[in-house]
């Protein structure tokens, strides 16, 4: 027997140290009665059993993390730690998280589940399609009649207005609904009369892990592996975490969340169009006006060249190109005379035969030689003549008329030069290639 003598105070505080060093984190299962929620937020409410009872609290912080409403009568599972309410000597259960009762059965199916499709490669990231950016033609796997779908279609709506939402409507709870899940991407995979979608969201709002449970079984999984379009999932809430999300090739944690990451928000494109377009404008206007500075400026240097002036410089440089053509004939006809009357002169004076005759023979030597020389310079010139006639006439008034140009002159038949020298009702004369148009100024 121990002499030590206890306060109540201290004697609690050993017990509640020692069911906490022994009864930390644990599962305790039974029935929920005398539950009583207070304005502070906590629960308050007892668990029994048929031999037992066991008073329990979940502070609103815990309590805010539950999905679950308690009320009397409810089987469920709390994990907590076993402590002492040391103001009234009374053990109690601190709760941490609160499950239906047979939860536990239930993860142990998805563990199950999970680890035997990880094993084949259905979770594998190799195997994830990528979402389309810019989808045209979503499909939506979910309850017509439930609240995710309406925000969905809100969002969408929001957006990006241009894309065509089809539905297939299933259950997505309770018996048969996992089929219809999985008979919903599928019917989608297979076209099945009706368009293939950009993406298919397999889609439903929060709930209970019983409720999500359709999520959960292995037909929806592998219809969404296996299915060829890319698949998005977006199945309770942020907290939540179903087989089918491991599937899909993106988890989104809401309905909400999937329709919003599904799609690019189309008021930022349709601004950035918008500047693209106003840009582009800007700089076809600016080309534009670019071509029109430089079709004024050679409209003006052709209007320096003057090409009259260059036609009169082209026919004095003929006439130049003439008259030297005719002086070097006559000088070489003047030198021929002369050196002809030079060998008469010697044959005259010397008079022999074989004089004669071999001055016969250098006379008819040079008179060869002089004809070729001035049949050479004849040819050249007349060649040079022709070729400075086909320039000038390309050059005239006719042959540039005749490309389309015109003139004006006016009634004295002086060329029209500036538009300023031209007052009303004076009477001019334009003239084409093909004939005269008289006009009068206005």
């Amino acid at each position: 027997m121990s002499d030590k003598v206890y306060s109540v105070s201290d004697i609690t505080a050993d017990i509640r140290e020692s069911l906490e060093d022994r009864f930390n984190g644990v599962w305790i299962e039974g029935e929920i009665s005398n539950h009583r929620f207070p304005a502070s937020g906590h629960h308050y409410f007892t668990l029994k059993d048929g031999g037992a009872q066991l008073s329990c609290v979940l502070f609103r912080g815990a309590a805010m993390k539950s999905r679950i409403p308690l009320s009397d009568g409810m089987q469920v599972q709390a994990y907590g730690n076993v402590s002492v309410y040391e103001a009234r000597g009374q053990y109690q259960l601190i709760a941490q998280v609160i499950q239906p009762k047979g939860f536990g059965d239930l993860q142990a199916k998805f563990e199950a589940l999970k680890q035997k499709l990880e094993a084949e490669g259905l979770f594998d990231p190799i195997r994830k399609k990528r979402i389309p950016f810019f989808p045209q033609r979503i499909g939506i796997v979910t309850s017509p009649t439930g609240a995710a779908i309406q925000d969905m279609i809100n969002v969408l709506g929001r957006r990006a207005p241009w894309v065509e939402v089809m539905i297939q409507p299933v259950r997505v709870q309770g018996e048969g609904a996992a089929e219809e899940i999985a008979a919903g991407v599928r019917s989608f995979e297979s076209g099945d009369g009706i368009p293939r979608p950009d993406l298919i969201i397999v889609a439903r709002g929060g709930g209970s892990i019983e409720d999500l449970w359709s999520f959960n079984e292995e037909v929806v999984a592998r219809a969404i592996a296996e299915a060829t379009i890319p698949v998005m999932s977006g199945v309770g809430h942020e907290i939540d975490f179903t087989i089918a999300d491991l599937a899909a090739d993106r988890r989104e944690p809401t309905p909400s969340a999937a329709a919003e990451n599904a799609t690019p928000d189309g008021e930022p494109l349709k601004n950035h169009l918008n500047h693209m377009q106003a840009l582009l404008s800007g700089r076809v206007e600016g080309r534009l006006e670019s071509l029109s500075h430089q079709s004024s400026a050679l409209q003006r240097e052709l209007q320096a060249r003057e090409p009259g002036r260059r036609i009169q410089n082209w026919a004095q440089s003929l006439d130049y190109l003439a008259d030297r053509l005719e002086n070097a004939s006559d000088v070489k006809l003047q030198t021929g005379n002369a050196s002809l009357d030079s060998v008469r002169r010697l044959l005259e004076t010397i008079q022999p035969d074989k004089v004669i005759d071999r001055g016969s023979e250098r006379l008819d030597l040079l008179r060869e030689h002089f004809d070729a020389l001035v049949e050479g310079r004849i040819s050249e010139a007349c060649s040079e003549l022709e070729h400075c006639g086909e320039l000038m006439r390309s050059l005239s008034p006719e042959a540039v008329l005749s490309r389309g140009f015109s003139m004006t002159m006016d009634s004295e038949g002086k060329l029209v030069t500036e538009a300023e020298k031209v007052s009303s009702g004076d009477r001019l004369k334009t003239r084409f290639a093909d004939g005269d148009v008289t006009s009068v100024v206005e």
